[in-house]
């Protein structure tokens, strides 16, 4: 059997000890035993560790020996093989590290010393560990204490808050390091330099299916030490010219609010508040009323409704991130002013915004299967007030292979920017004093929204920002293409798990 690995998936090479020596290869090529008086001088075997693919995506490390005839030869092989390790310029040298010992079932720091710590110093990375002690500490910690010249990446253990904590740290900080006011909607931002790696540790890891296909520690540190490199677009949220947040998967109004604000008094329950939460949201079929604007993206490939996915290598945003600066501050007033903005006014049980596919174990196609990475757009999926059976088909093709925008009363547009303003808000504050209000005629609306089994819809909802709740309803979201960049490759194809035809490294 002949067995090709390229250098680039290479993760290190070592002179092997002879008692770790228990097999070599013959001239045919085959594995066999060696004999307690046939071993070989040390010095005459080295072994090579490299990435050997797995079912689903999984990538783990594997290893073979090679004996040779003398020793000045065994030398040449590792010095030759080590020269061309290091000039890999992408391979990370140094890594600050941040593992959230708190989140999903409060393994990360286990997860970390045991399955990703060995294999970053087998691959001679050093690494700069903090354990956070509290909510926003790797955030704070990034935007003013991090010395982050020292590294070549951010690394954080956790699930998708804790990555939600990163990109918030590092994009302030980039952005105020280039004197750009982010409180400002129109501004275009800077790209982050340093690559950001996740190994997941959480109760949902939805950046990791979207960007490697799978959320296994193993195989995100695999694609750290090898310098997988995947860009990511982010969208800036602002309300009245004040930022909110960022966003690099979901923004929710309606169900999926609903859904996060009814599960987060429910913490005690662990992931399962999650199921409960979304058959109580389900029962309850709220609707609401207000309206959405969009710029529609011009000029692009592909469409929210399109077989292909988004996969390593993608054509299409490649070719998107090359369009993206037509929507960059002057040309955008221009779209403003030239009434390329469209409007729909409407009582929807949804609104999401999808800037990726958020695929997940629960929901194995993703919200919008065909979104992609780095194209510098989300796809706006409007869903409209509908009986609890359709709405039931809508949620169900999330499982499926469907066509889940195949719905009358569902509806996709593929954007670079959206707005959206309740109905009952004209503005937030006074939206506020009304929930604040304790007069009498406010008791009673409050019971209706407590209890909608009257047929009255509540008022409001909430936008799900990555699992965060926001505190103002009407915003403004910009897609930034390409904003930032991953230890990723994006989700490969299946034939590359079975290629064996790659040009041999040795």
């Amino acid at each position: 059997m002949c067995h090709s690995v390229p250098v680039s998936e290479i993760i290190s090479v070592r002179e092997e000890e002879e008692e770790n020596v228990s097999k070599q290869i013959d001239d045919e090529g085959s594995w066999k035993k060696i004999r307690e008086g046939e071993r070989k001088d040390c010095r005459q075997t080295f072994t090579v560790s490299y990435v050997e693919r797995c079912r689903q995506h999984r990538w783990r490390c594997a290893e073979v020996t090679f004996t040779c005839p003398d020793r000045v030869l065994c030398q040449s092989w590792v010095s030759s093989i080590r020269e061309q390790l290091a000039s890999i310029t992408s391979r990370p040298k140094h890594l600050l590290i941040y593992i959230n010992p708190y989140g999903g079932k409060r393994q990360g720091k286990r997860i970390y010393e045991q399955k990703v710590a060995p294999l970053f110093a087998h691959a001679g990375i050093l690494t700069h560990v903090i354990i956070t002690e509290h909510a926003n500490h790797a955030r704070d910690h990034l935007r003013t204490n991090a010395e982050l010249k020292k590294f070549d990446g951010v690394v954080c253990v956790g699930g998708d808050g804790m990555f939600s904590e990163i990109i918030h740290g590092l994009i302030w900080r980039t952005q105020i390091n280039s004197g750009i006011d982010v409180n400002c909607p129109d501004e275009t931002l800077t790209p982050c330099s340093l690559r950001i790696g996740i190994i997941p540790a959480g109760s949902t890891d939805c950046i990791c299916f979207a960007t490697v296909g799978t959320n296994d520690p193993v195989t995100s540190a695999l694609h750290i030490i090898v310098g997988d490199s995947q860009p990511m677009d982010v969208c800036s949220v602002h309300h009245n010219n004040s930022f909110l947040r960022y966003s690099v998967s979901l923004l929710g109004y309606g169900f999926y609010g609903d859904v996060l604000t009814d599960s987060e008094r429910k913490r005690w329950m662990g992931p399962a508040r999650y199921d409960f939460s979304g058959l109580k949201m389900f029962l309850t079929h709220n609707y609401y009323e207000g309206t959405v604007s969009y710029l529609p993206a011009k000029g692009i490939m592909g469409t929210p409704r399109d077989a292909a996915r988004c996969r390593t290598g993608c054509v299409v945003c490649q070719h998107n991130g090359q369009k993206a600066e037509k929507y960059e501050l002057d040309e955008t007033s221009d779209c403003e002013s030239d009434g390329e903005w469209r409007t729909i006014r409407g009582k929807f049980l949804a609104i999401n915004a999808a800037s990726m596919s958020c695929a997940c174990p629960r929901s194995p196609k993703g919200l919008s299967p065909a979104a992609h990475l780095a194209d510098g757009t989300t796809d706006l999926i409007l869903v409209r007030k509908c009986s609890r059976f359709n709405f039931l088909r809508h949620l169900l093709r999330h499982t499926n292979k469907d066509d889940q925008f195949d719905l009358n009363f569902v509806e996709v547009h593929r954007v670079v920017r959206f707005r959206f303003t309740p109905r009952h808000c004209q503005s937030d504050s006074d939206l506020e004093l009304d929930l604040l209000d304790n007069s009498k005629s406010q008791i009673f609306s409050q019971i209706c929204r407590d209890h909608p089994a009257c047929g009255c819809a509540p008022a409001y909802s909430s936008w799900n920002c990555d699992g965060d709740i926001l505190t103002h309803m009407a915003i403004d979201v910009r897609v930034h293409c390409q904003l930032i960049k991953l230890f990723a490759r994006g989700i490969e194809k299946p034939q590359v798990f079975e290629d064996l035809s790659n040009p041999c490294a040795l």
